[in-house]
C-alpha cells in the first residue's frame, strides 16, 4: 500500500464514537420494540389483521411494509429521545424528575413589584 494512502475506516470504528453509538444502541431497541409489536399484531389478531394478511398471494410484501413502517417510527423515536436526553443535567433527581419551572416564581416577583 503507498504511504499516501490513508487505510479505509472499518465499519466498527463508527461505533467508537459515542454518537454513533447512541444511536445505535437505541436504533436497536426501538426496532426491537418494532417487532414484537409486529409480533404482536399477528399473534392477538385485531379486527382479523393475520386473516387479511395471510389471504393475499404474496403476504411477505404486507408483513415487510407494517415492519418497515414500526421500525422507521420506533427506531427514529427512540433515536429522537436519547438525543433529546443527553441536554439533561445529572441533579434533575432533586426536583423530581422533571426541569424547575420559574414562570411561578417570575410571575410573584413581577406582582410584588407592582403592588
Amino acid at each position: 500500500m503507498p504511504e499516501h494512502q490513508q487505510p479505509r475506516p472499518s465499519r466498527a470504528s463508527f461505533l467508537r464514537i459515542p454518537l454513533f453509538r447512541l444511536l445505535a444502541i437505541n436504533l436497536a431497541i426501538g426496532a426491537c420494540a418494532a417487532t414484537l409489536l409486529v409480533g404482536g399484531l399477528l399473534w392477538l389478531n385485531p379486527s382479523h389483521l393475520r386473516e387479511l394478511i395471510f389471504a393475499d398471494h404474496a403476504p411477505g410484501i404486507a408483513l415487510v411494509l407494517l415492519l418497515a413502517s414500526f421500525l422507521i417510527t420506533f427506531g427514529s423515536t427512540a433515536m429522537g429521545s436519547a438525543i433529546m436526553a443527553q441536554g439533561r443535567k445529572d441533579d434533575d433527581d432533586n426536583h423530581g424528575g422533571g426541569r424547575e419551572s420559574h414562570l411561578a416564581v417570575q410571575e410573584l416577583v413581577q406582582r410584588s413589584r407592582t403592588h
